[in-house]
Formats: C-alpha cells, structure tokens, sequence
C-alpha cells in the first residue's frame, strides 16, 4: 500500500488535477497508478505531464526513450517503472525481450541506441557527472546536440518517475518485470 492515498478514481483526485487525469485516460486509455498518485499535487501533475507530452515530440526514437527508462530503472531499482516500462517496451516499443535485458544492463543490441542507453547509464550512475569523452562518445554514434540533451532529460524525467514511486511505494498496476539474469 502506497504511503500516501492514491486517488482510486478521476474524481477522488484534487479538483485542478482531474481534467489532466481525463487527458492521460483519452491518451492511454487507463491512468496507471503513477499519475494518479502524482495528481495528488496538481501542479506537480501538470508539470510531469508537460515535460513527458514535450519530450514526446522530441527527436529521440520512442523506442529508444522506452530503452533508456529500462536501464534508469534497473539502475535506480524502482520496480514500478520497471514493469512499467518492461510493459510498454514490450507492447507499444515492439523490444525483444533480448532487448529489454541489454536495457536493463545499460546497453543494447542495436548498435547506434547502445550508445544512448550507454550514455544515459552512466549519467544516472554518475548522477551527471560526466567528462568530455562521454559526450563525444554518444555524438560519434550519430547522435545531434539536441538529441543529447534530450537523453540528458530522459534520464532527469525518469529519475523524477523511479523518486515519486520509491519513495511513495506506488502500488504496481502492471505485470512485474521478471528478474534481470545475471
């Protein structure tokens, strides 16, 4: 049971968190406990709802920002995201399940999203900091100054995501990820 109340439905939820509630439900058709949980502060609502929807018409594949979850996740040991993403990775990404364990460990089997999931790895375990050969790694596979700093914001986003539901112990509402194999 999370440690704070976690709106069972759109209406139990703060008034000024509702109608962006309606808008996750027309967008995904569910409103997974995250955003629930989350609209327990409007303003922190609109503004995870705001960057995600921004970063989503962002230049980064969804595949690729599916894969970089994964491995923030594996990497933070939140388990909601990671069954989240194990989820959408699966059915809407269309990842191998091959795929979703290099993920998890902080690469890929595609060649040039290996260096995004890389890069984005190493931020999170390096809480940013990072040195030069870093950056020129991720651009030398092919990578533009904007699509870093969107992996850059991935791994912010996701961290913020991987914080709320630790934290808050949001109750799982997908399938758990299986454990990663050694």
């Amino acid at each position: 049971m999370s440690r704070i109340p976690t709106p069972a439905t759109t209406s139990d939820a703060p008034a000024a968190s509702q109608a962006l509630l309606d808008g996750v439900q027309k967008s995904l058709g569910s409103v997974p406990n995250l955003f629930r949980i989350i609209a327990n502060s409007p303003s922190a609502l609109e503004g995870y709802l705001g960057l995600n929807g921004a970063l989503g018409k962002g230049r980064l594949a969804p595949a690729t920002r599916e894969r970089i979850a994964l491995a923030v996740a594996e990497i933070n040991g939140c388990e909601y995201c990671l069954a989240a993403h194990t989820y959408l990775g699966t059915n809407v990404a269309k990842l191998t399940s091959a795929e979703i364990a290099a993920n998890r460990k902080g690469g890929s089997t595609d060649a040039k999203a290996d260096a995004a999931v890389r890069f984005a790895a190493e931020i999170a375990r390096k809480r940013g900091r990072l040195d030069n050969h870093a950056v020129d790694r991720v651009r030398t596979a092919g990578y533009s100054d904007a699509e870093i700093v969107e992996i850059i914001v991935h791994v912010a986003l996701n961290t913020l995501t991987n914080y709320v539901n630790e934290i808050l112990d949001t109750d799982i509402d997908f399938p758990a990820a299986a454990t990663l194999a050694a």
